[in-house]
């Protein structure tokens, strides 16, 4: 290859690489791998686990299809996953070509029962930072943390403590960008004024439940990133694996391999679930595709900027049929069916006054207005909508 010579065309859609967010010009996979699953802890609570070897091997097909950006964090699995992904990673010798991301806040030993005094390891204030994150160091084998997140809004430690113990360890080059998950829209927006208003380094990406069933993080967590210049990280983008063809739910039960007990008493969908797994299905049918969960995360990617869904699982074939979406445009019209078939309301003040992409009815009775430019998603090269 020639010094100004482009690379081939990457083997699948993971390996065309994206720009983080504005504020974070790193280029990763448009897809995250998530990684609660990995690690043999936590069958017990419903959640999956996997062996070392199983483990290995989603992460090799992860990134063997060009893959370079995982999800963990500091507890997931009772710390077995940072242990397995950093050994893993040290094994092939491709540690600085990943973009790890890690959290703190949640109680980092609440397996050890040697510990008397817990309380130190859980939360987000500087001493729960510090243990939290030498500790992943050492389980990631790793000098740094491309990516750190707060995990959840503890209520009880101040924005400027965590602001400025997070900057502390950017300075120190420990980390290289900062994240927030689980917290409100207006915490988030306060965080990173004061991170501004103060020389620190403010969040550049939001992780957060959303999916074509729960779209509650459209009201206020979608203006806030767009606003602040955040990517997302929707997580629960399958609905906790509810989102299945009545086949596949069938087939499920006859096996015994039920699949997660996570936010609900039953495994099986609801009536909603199911009305919504039959919108998915006629819309794979249209545009082509083999599998419902793609669609349901190509929903997600095109309905806003920056957006990176994390994807979990413990099967190489799930991951791979996963990746269907990255090649899947999605009309208007398929996105307002999907849209249709579960009543949202934006509640107030949006049903109000908009969302501020077209002018409001005070402002329309003035003057003939244009609708403001909003910025698109990004599509699948060579395609584009109807």
């Amino acid at each position: 290859m020639s010094f100004w010579e482009q690379p081939p065309p990457p083997k699948t859609g993971l390996g065309r690489y994206r720009v983080l967010s504005p504020v974070a010009g790193v280029h990763v996979s448009p897809l995250q791998l998530g990684a609660m699953s990995i690690g043999d802890k936590w069958e017990r609570f419903g959640m999956g686990s996997m062996n070392k070897e199983s483990s290995f091997k989603l992460l090799d097909a992860y990134y063997d299809n060009g893959g370079n950006f995982i999800d963990t964090a500091n507890s997931y699995q009772d710390e077995s996953s940072e242990e397995f992904i950093g050994e893993w990673a040290e094994k092939r010798g491709i540690r600085d070509q990943l973009f790890i991301a890690t959290k703190y806040s949640s109680n980092l030993k609440a397996h050890n029962d040697n510990f008397q005094h817990k309380v130190m390891y859980v939360g987000n204030n500087a001493k729960s930072l510090h243990l939290s994150f030498q500790a992943s160091l050492k389980k990631l084998r790793t000098t740094y943390i491309d990516l750190l997140y707060v995990h959840f809004w503890d209520w009880e430690t101040s924005v400027e403590e965590v602001m400025k113990a997070l900057h502390g360890l950017i300075l120190q080059g420990k980390v290289l960008c900062l994240g927030i998950s689980d917290t409100p829209a207006w915490v988030v927006s306060k965080a990173n004024q004061y991170a501004r208003d103060h020389a620190l380094t403010p969040f550049a990406i939001y992780q957060g439940a959303w999916n074509v069933m729960e779209r509650s993080f459209e009201r206020d967590i979608i203006p806030m990133a767009r606003s602040e210049g955040m990517a997302l990280a929707p997580w629960n983008v399958l609905a906790a694996g509810k989102i299945r063809t009545d086949e596949e739910e069938e087939m499920r039960a006859r096996t015994g391999e039920h699949g997660r007990v996570v936010f609900g008493p039953d495994w099986k969908r609801s009536e909603q679930e199911r009305k919504v797994c039959k919108a998915l299905e006629k819309v794979a049918n249209e545009v082509g595709v083999k599998h419902i969960t793609s669609v349901a995360i190509a929903y997600l990617m095109q309905k806003t900027t920056y957006v990176f869904p994390i994807i979990g699982g413990r099967k190489v074939e799930h991951l791979l049929a996963n990746l269907e979406a990255l090649d899947i445009v999605l009309t208007e019209d398929q996105i307002s069916y999907l849209e249709s078939v579960v009543e949202f309301q934006p509640g107030f003040p949006s049903w109000f006054i908009g969302g501020g992409t077209t002018p409001i009815i005070s402002m329309t009775s003035a003057a003939n207005l244009e609708p403001r430019p909003v910025a698109q998603p990004i599509r699948p090269a060579g395609k584009k909508i109807e």
